[in-house]
């Protein structure tokens, strides 16, 4: 479909990416970020939760939901690196089952840390 369809080049708008096989709206949003240098979030599990956890966004239920709070309310310039932070805190800090709170400077601020100190 690249060759037939974009004629060899991979496109850099959502929605073209998205009728590539195998590529979904995370996927589209990962390659228009950090291929062309769009200001668009790709939502991971990583970026969900911690977002979640944080307080980034409210009532989220889904990434999509997710994904728009977040990139309207991130400074354009600011989201794709902001998606790497996030990611990256998810990883190794806000971990799924075991958040090294102990070790994050967002305690101050984080609605989990808050919400665990007063239980």
């Amino acid at each position: 479909m690249l060759s037939e369809k974009f004629g060899g080049i991979v496109p850099s708008d959502l929605e073209s990416l998205q009728l590539l096989p195998g590529v979904g709206r995370k996927t589209a949003n990962v390659i228009a970020s950090v291929v062309f240098n769009k200001p668009v979030m790709a939502v991971d599990t990583h970026v969900f939760r911690v977002a979640n956890r944080i307080g980034l966004v409210k009532n989220a239920k889904t990434p999509l939901q997710a994904e728009e709070q977040l990139t309207a309310n991130i400074p354009e310039n600011l989201i794709a690196r902001a998606h790497h932070w996030l990611i990256l805190h998810g990883r190794y800090i806000c971990k799924a089952r075991t958040p090294q709170c102990t070790k994050c400077g967002l305690t101050e601020i984080c609605k989990y840390y808050i919400k665990s100190e007063r239980t």
